[in-house]
């Protein structure tokens, strides 16, 4: 919430004690609206609330005829309260939402995937490009979206790249090049980088693409037409035959993504619950069409109705979204929300949605006719989505189940943690650490690391590298929430992917981390062939070798983990080294912008006769001097 719009007053109540003193807080606790934040004896937030009247409120935990259970189990974990003050009802909702975010309490109604959604940009720029956008810092330009998934996107770009022949490079590469790439000779580009194509000519393309991604597919198809006839009678007949091509892909890709609908944008939030488990299905409709939808799985405590659910979900995901910020991207925000029962603060949500969009926001309840069927199919996504998640993790628990019957851990296995090493002949070394519990891959809490400092090629220093960057911070006796928290995601077994050597630093490492809990480490030694089924398990401390039946669910569950560790190691090490690889040696030396940069490739023709050039030859190119062409030599050749 911005400081502009409010002034917080904080008063802190600090009760360090077992039992809370609630006579004590409440003659001193303040009468007027805001948010109380409470904790327990480690000094973690288990439950955020907020109020009219906050005395009035926070007096009814304490009262002796609670009926609620949940409210019992909570009143016997308090430690301490903290109330924030605000001016209105309106802004302690908005706070009550920032703190549930961001202090994830166990009471409360939990939304955990909190990631922005992806959009299509198309930049600000002499030569636009056409590209993804997802977080982070914002680029000038139009967005387009939100998409449901990236994968959308991909999609999306790929269809337009037929169409419209827009660049969708980096601005390095097309500040780079001298001639034209792969794109252009392929019919997907128009090089505007070696200017092939006007400027005006480019915009047209860009303009038109728009107008597609606003939904006026038909506005672009009568423009086309209008430019094929006219570049037909002045008898340029390629050009023609070009808006042609464009024409017939455009019609086909109307067919495909026709759906029959007369809502233009909203959002429909379908619910469907068994005991306490609970999926929201969200189906995102704009410019009449289905664009596609999500599933979302809340951590609710027991005794929670639809209603407050259904409140907590729109609060969290629609309010204070990062793609509002500086009104640059397109709001997330519909103009209308379909829910299947009424909430009960559905006028204030409405209208902090509607002042956050810039524009009348409405969340409707008991529909009938065309929202009542998007409805209707959102709740059978929701049932589907929640059965098969629930299938998967029963699956997952017996895996689980079969690897203890492995190990005979007292406690059970609640959490595995698997490391892995991926690098070429030494070069771009990145580590993994995936995580998995009995719902199965706890993708929240991958990690990768750049591993450096190192001798290139070195697996064991790797290893170590990765292990103290995981667990290099825990402390045998936390006196924080965080160090806590840190020391309860400690697994009860490691993964190293890798042989005794593997193994050998990581038992190396956490002897000398000297907690009072370590985890079980296990290697996983690949078989002489490097077949699935063949795999070694080797013990930490006697370094006993275990080989389970190709059949056994436990060696399932430990390829499974191995497998998506690799995997996520491998995709880290691609994207770094296409990252290398796609840039200039040119671009590492010191003095050369992007303008000499461009001036020695076309001068010369290219990196290839860069590279060749003496320092005579680089010398006449325009904007170098001798010293510097005596540098760049020097930095080429490796001198």
């Amino acid at each position: 919430m911005s400081s502009k719009n409010t002034d917080h007053i904080e008063k802190k109540q600090s009760m360090q004690a077992s039992t809370f003193d609630s006579e004590a807080f409440l003659r001193v606790v303040t009468e007027q609206a805001g948010v109380y934040r409470m904790y327990d004896s480690k000094q973690v937030v288990i439950y955020v609330g907020k109020a009219k009247q906050l005395k009035k409120r926070l007096a009814s935990y304490f009262r002796k005829d609670v009926g609620s259970v949940k409210t019992q189990a909570l009143v016997k974990q308090i430690a301490a309260i903290e109330v924030t003050v605000t001016h209105t009802e309106g802004e302690a909702l908005i706070l009550e939402n920032n703190y549930i975010k961001k202090y994830q309490p166990k009471y409360n109604i939990l939304l955990r995937d909190d990631k922005s959604y992806p959009y299509l940009l198309i930049t600000a720029h002499k030569h636009p490009k056409l590209g993804l956008h997802r977080g982070g810092k914002k680029v000038k330009g139009e967005y387009f979206g939100p998409f449901p998934t990236v994968g959308a996107v991909w999609e999306s770009l790929r269809l337009m790249q037929k169409i419209f022949p827009i660049r969708q490079c980096e601005d390095s590469y097309y500040r780079a090049r001298s001639r034209p790439c792969l794109q252009h000779q392929l019919g997907r580009c128009s090089a505007p980088c070696v200017d092939k194509i006007s400027v005006d000519d480019y915009k047209e393309q860009v303009n038109l693409a728009k107008l597609f991604l606003q939904g006026k597919s038909s506005v672009v198809i009568e423009q086309l037409v209008a430019k094929m006839e006219l570049a037909s009678q002045e008898l340029h007949f390629e050009l023609a035959a070009k808006f042609r091509d464009q024409i017939v892909t455009l019609r086909k890709v109307q067919q495909q993504q026709h759906v029959s609908g007369h809502v233009a944008e909203l959002d429909v939030v379908g619910l469907y619950r068994d005991k306490t488990q609970v999926c929201i299905h969200l189906l995102f409709i704009r410019q009449h069409k289905i664009l596609g939808s999500k599933s979302y799985f809340p951590t609710v405590p027991s005794e929670s109705s639809d209603s407050e659910i259904l409140q907590a979900f729109i609060a969290q995901h629609y309010l204070n979204n990062d793609a509002l910020m500086h009104g640059k991207i397109q709001s997330s925000i519909p103009k209308e929300i379909v829910i299947k029962e009424a909430i009960e603060q559905v006028s204030e949500l409405a209208a902090l949605l509607s002042e956050q969009a810039e524009y009348d926001v409405k969340i409707s309840a008991n529909t009938r006719s065309e929202r009542a069927q998007y409805l209707k199919l959102a709740g059978t996504n929701a049932q589907t989505a929640l059965v098969t998640r629930n299938s998967h993790k029963e699956s997952m628990q017996a895996r689980f189940v079969a690897l203890n019957e492995v190990f005979e851990l007292e406690n059970g296995i609640q959490r595995i943690e698997c490391f892995d090493i991926s690098h070429t002949m030494g070069q771009q070394t990145i580590a993994s650490n995936v995580v998995f519990n009995q719902e199965g891959p706890l993708k929240t809490d991958y990690r990768r690391y750049n591993v450096f400092g190192i001798t290139p090629g070195d697996d064991y220093a790797a290893m170590a590298f990765a292990l103290n960057k995981r667990y290099g911070k825990l402390k045998a006796n936390p006196t924080k929430p965080e160090e806590y928290n840190a020391l309860e995601k400690l697994p009860d077994i490691v993964f190293i992917d890798g042989g005794k050597g593997q193994l050998a630093k990581a038992e190396d490492f956490f002897n000398e981390l000297a907690l009072t809990k370590t985890p079980l480490l296990v290697g996983v030694a690949k078989g002489e062939s490097r077949k699935p089924g063949l795999e070694t398990l080797i013990l930490a401390g006697s370094h006993q070798l275990i080989s389970l039946p190709a059949t056994s669910p436990a060696l399932h569950l430990v390829q499974h983990i191995r497998d998506e560790s690799h995997r996520f190691a491998i995709t880290g090490h691609r994207a770094k080294r296409q990252k290398v690889s796609k840039k200039s040696r040119l671009e590492s030396i010191e003095g050369i912008g992007a303008k000499k940069r461009q001036s020695l490739l076309k001068f010369l023709g290219g990196l290839q006769e860069v590279m060749q050039a003496d320092i005579t030859t680089l010398a006449k190119v325009p904007g170098i001097s001798h010293v510097l062409a005596e540098k760049i030599h020097n930095e080429l050749h490796d001198k």
